[in-house]
């Protein structure tokens, strides 16, 4: 059976459409059939992350008024074998398509794949309320910041009150020596807040920036960094695997740290 995921936050700028990118190629790569859903009608990034926008013909508005077939509007990324992005309108707004024509779409693309992820663009609006129209399930990203916290607790309580009942939580853009610092929330915080089950936590590095520039997802890295690692082990647990979490507080050398080794560490 499809699993049809959104992936949404409600506060912009915290790292939805890098998620996505990310976790759709892992998920290819792991062999599954994986249809990316950029629901960010007027502000499409999704295919730019992707490295596909010279690619993009139709967008889901041309499928909707018939314009095209809904398989011809379907871009195939031909490095990840078994992934496609159906592109949003740049040129249109949230209000050019509904919650039912959103869910008409998704229903016609997820009998071909095995997941469906969906790009929600920020806020709470018509354009959230058309990206869950469709799901049955949701990852919250949020950054380790009191207002993307809030924003992901209102979204929470919007999509149990939608029927999306399996939401999940993902932790971006994390600095180990600011937590040690007590300069920023830890993930222990955020879950005390938040309270559903996490499935990520996404180190805060600058190849992530580096990789989006570029259009080519960190997953795809045949010598993985950090970040790429993480996002590897999420698309496993959502395929169901057990894995570890990566200890970013381990990789950290402060100077903290080192003051402690000198106490603790036996003399030469």
């Amino acid at each position: 059976m499809t699993r049809i995921i959104v992936i949404t936050s409600g506060k912009g700028g915290v790292g939805k459409t890098t998620a996505t990118a990310n976790i759709g190629s892992a998920l290819a790569r792991l062999g599954n059939k994986v249809a990316l859903v950029d629901a960010d009608f007027g502000l499409r990034n999704l295919d730019l992350l992707l490295g596909l926008e010279n690619r993009v013909v139709y967008t889901a508005i041309d499928v909707i008024n018939g314009d095209c077939r809904l398989e011809q509007a379907l871009v195939k990324d031909k490095r990840r074998n078994g992934l496609v992005l159906l592109p949003a309108a740049q040129s249109r707004g949230k209000e050019a398509i509904t919650r039912e024509q959103m869910k008409d779409i998704v229903t016609r693309l997820a009998p071909n794949y095995d997941y469906v992820v969906i790009d929600c663009p920020a806020g709470i609006e018509m354009g959230f309320q058309n990206a869950i129209a469709p799901a049955t399930e949701a990852l919250i990203v949020t950054t380790p910041e009191v207002a993307a916290v809030r924003d992901a607790d209102r979204v929470i309580g919007l999509l149990e009150a939608n029927s999306v009942s399996n939401i999940k939580l993902v932790v971006n853009r994390v600095k180990p020596d600011m937590i040690q610092a007590n300069d920023m929330m830890s993930v222990e915080d955020i879950l005390e807040i938040l309270a559903i089950p996490l499935i990520g936590i996404i180190p805060d590095d600058e190849r992530v920036i580096v990789s989006s520039n570029r259009g080519e997802p960190l997953v795809l890295d045949e010598k993985l960094s950090t970040p790429g690692l993480t996002f590897n082990n999420l698309a496993r647990r959502i395929t169901g695997d057990e894995v570890r979490f990566v200890d970013l507080m381990a990789n950290q050398d402060t100077l903290l740290n080192r003051i402690r080794r000198w106490f603790t560490e036996p003399s030469q």
